[in-house]
């Protein structure tokens, strides 16, 4: 396994051993982990200064292409950022070999890069949560089997092939069919905030894509509030397919009554295109059950009302 050099580019540490198990874990597996010492910084809520965070990003350039960078954690901070950082020499280091993975506010990153150059990045594991989760009596959790497999399969093979055994109630006109397009998304916060910017991937560079989307702590009223945003600006009709992942820990209100987050899709799905598949299951989002996905790579996807099966070689 390649070397981990880490980044904190977003939230500072919510606490002092999930860092430190996560780079344990890590170590044990006979990975050489780097710049351990960006897990401590603390600049009011964020992982250090801007100036702080901005060159540690910026120096990913000159890293060995053979290393694997990883975000600490999410949370805020990263947008920040988006100005200053320089797009085209970090791509020119992926080119040349170099892997760059994380999720959540990693999010903003993944889809600059991808709108600016057309980078491949990995949607897929951070520090903290993945490989440094503590249980309820504070002692670490032996990270996934499930995300370890795949994020090795990534890493080493640079290769996806994953089947999802999940009813799909929301699949349009079409019961089953077979997809080839550029796999895109990520948070969907994080997106619909890019709307209207130049960080989002333009129609062009989208048409006929596969569109994951996850969230976290977002009540189903505001998924389906961001899901119109993004079906009203032309996003979603411009897919040839939509994933949706995990959306977690959010709770329901008594004045709910009844209205759930498959509540919100059917309202989505009614708008949506009918030739356009809308499926769930997906394991990706803030949960220890996660792929690891290609952003900006070529995939292929079939469907079936059963479920589903995504692949991608990049």
């Amino acid at each position: 396994m390649k070397p981990i050099h880490l980044i904190a580019p977003s939230g500072a540490s919510l606490d002092n051993k999930s860092p430190l198990a996560g780079i344990n874990w890590l170590e044990q597996q006979s990975i050489a982990v780097h710049n351990t010492n960006c897990v401590h910084r603390v600049y009011e809520r964020f992982a250090g200064s801007d100036e702080e965070r901005l060159a540690e990003f910026n120096n990913i350039s000159a890293l060995d292409p053979q290393t694997l960078v990883m975000a600490m954690r999410g949370g805020y901070g990263l947008h920040r950022l988006l100005p200053g950082i320089q797009w085209d020499a970090i791509a020119k280091t992926i080119q040349n070999g170099l892997q760059v993975c994380g999720h959540s506010d990693f999010t903003v990153f993944q889809l600059g890069l991808l709108a600016k150059t057309g980078a491949i990045t990995l949607a897929g594991p951070m520090l903290n949560y993945d490989f440094g989760r503590l249980g309820d009596n504070g002692e670490p959790v032996v990270p996934d089997e499930l995300m370890w497999k795949y994020f090795k399969a990534a890493v080493q093979d640079r290769k996806l092939d994953c089947q999802v055994s999940a009813q799909q109630s929301f699949l349009g006109k079409d019961s089953s069919r077979s997809i080839t397009g550029l796999l895109w998304g990520g948070n969907l916060t994080i997106l619909a905030g890019l709307v209207g910017t130049p960080y989002l991937p333009s129609a062009k560079q989208t048409h006929g894509g596969i569109l994951f989307l996850e969230d976290v702590n977002e009540h189903p009223y505001r998924i389906e509030r961001m899901l119109m945003q993004l079906l009203d600006a032309g996003i979603l009709s411009n897919q040839g397919a939509i994933l949706l992942g995990g959306f977690s820990a959010y709770r329901l209100y008594d004045n709910d009554k009844g209205y759930s987050l498959e509540r919100a899709i059917e309202v989505i799905r009614k708008r949506l295109p009918q030739e356009i598949p809308l499926l769930t299951g997906l394991p990706f989002g803030h949960q220890p059950n996660k792929l690891t996905l290609p952003v900006g790579a070529q995939a292929e996807l079939h469907f079936r009302p059963s479920g589903f099966e995504i692949k991608a070689q990049w």
